[in-house]
């Protein structure tokens, strides 16, 4: 059995109508019950999960011990990547929860992501196949895109760092990929897909090109980014949100700080509300994110923490704390995605698309790179 280390961790119309929106989807069980959300396809997933990347942090190990801790505290959907070098280890864990208790794999959505490396068809479904296979829980719950670009960088790569043949969206590559992981949920390997770390222009173009449509779409989420508009167009397509980086993120690598950041658990609305509920500003974050109807997957490798994180999915907030929270938007990306930048680009707001049209090899205003 792997043991804890217990040492160590926009627009008001689209915001006003998102809880709503979802708000029929949840059930209202505690989350150590098994409260969910219910997919486009009918398919139940819980309303919190517990996150697998501390790479820069943490040794496998140590992650693997987290992810156990969390199982036998409760959380039943875990978020996985290949990138983030532990889902053996990760694995190892679920076989050793499922074999010591009456859980059983179906109880569990266990999510993964194929990396930029593995863009290509037969890469995509080699690297889903090793997941499964490292995982051992025979399907995936959900496959994402990790990144809409096959822009490769090495696992703590420098904030200069970059992928010499990286190159901006090609739509039809992204579409030949996308194809690859179709040919999974048809064999029965994969549940369902996603999209990570795409804008609405990408997105929109996915969304009218898939035969499989993408249930669940995985973005930067929490009080000070609160993207309402990629928000309400996964709504209108019923692909449910994921929400990483739910607490701003802090402990995100080096190469992702900036000056200019905003940190949430210290923004004076999020500390005021979590001192009415007489609880730390991060379960506000993440009550928040349950509360608005997307569903948050905070890491954490504390004890404590992973207990905290599965009690603040319980915090009702009010209308008014609601309406609060929504004024703390203050449009702070936090993983901005520099190192997958392409050569002729500008900096990283190459990668978001922030005037509605994707760039192309120069930049913004030059023909889009979309195939």
């Amino acid at each position: 059995m792997i043991r804890l280390d217990c040492r160590g961790d926009a627009t008001a119309r689209a915001e006003t109508t998102v809880t709503h929106a979802l708000d029929a989807h949840a059930e209202r069980p505690s989350a150590q019950t098994g409260a969910r959300r219910r997919l486009a396809g009918g398919a139940g997933i819980p309303v919190i999960g517990a996150g697998t990347f501390g790479s820069d942090r943490y040794d496998a190990e140590t992650v693997a011990a987290g992810v156990e801790h969390a199982l036998r505290a409760g959380f039943r959907l875990l978020d996985c990547a290949s990138v983030y070098g532990n889902e053996p280890l990760v694995g190892e864990a679920i076989r050793d929860v499922l074999g010591s208790t009456e859980l059983t794999r179906a109880d569990l959505f266990v999510m993964s992501k194929i990396w930029n490396d593995a863009h290509e068809p037969a890469d995509a479904v080699d690297s889903v196949l090793t997941s499964i296979d490292d995982l051992g829980v025979g399907y995936l719950d959900a496959v994402f895109v990790h990144w809409p670009f096959p822009n490769h960088h090495a696992p703590l790569a420098a904030t200069d760092a970059r992928d010499a043949s990286a190159r901006p969206y090609i739509h039809a590559e992204f579409m030949r990929t996308w194809a690859a992981l179709e040919s999974l949920v048809d064999r029965g390997l994969v549940r369902h897909l996603g999209t990570s770390n795409v804008t609405i222009a990408k997105l929109s173009r996915i969304v009218r090109d898939a035969r499989i449509q993408p249930a669940l779409n995985e973005m930067e989420l929490h009080p000070c980014f609160q993207q309402p508009e990629l928000f309400r167009l996964c709504l209108d397509h019923n692909i449910q949100p994921i929400g990483y980086s739910p607490l701003g993120s802090p402990s995100r690598p080096v190469r992702d700080r900036t000056d200019t950041d905003v940190s949430d658990v210290d923004h004076p609305v999020v500390v005021s509300i979590a001192a009415d509920h007489g609880v730390h500003p991060a379960a506000i974050c993440l009550a928040w994110a349950v509360n608005r109807g997307h569903i948050p997957i905070p890491f954490a490798v504390k004890s404590a923490q992973i207990e905290a994180n599965l009690r603040a999915a319980e915090i009702r907030l009010t209308p008014h704390e609601l309406e609060e929270l929504r004024g703390v938007e203050r449009n702070s990306r936090l993983i901005k995605g520099q190192v997958f930048l392409w050569p002729g680009s500008a900096d990283w707001l190459d990668l978001w698309d922030v005037d509605g049209t994707i760039p192309g090899w120069g930049g913004y205003g030059t023909p889009e790179a979309e195939g």
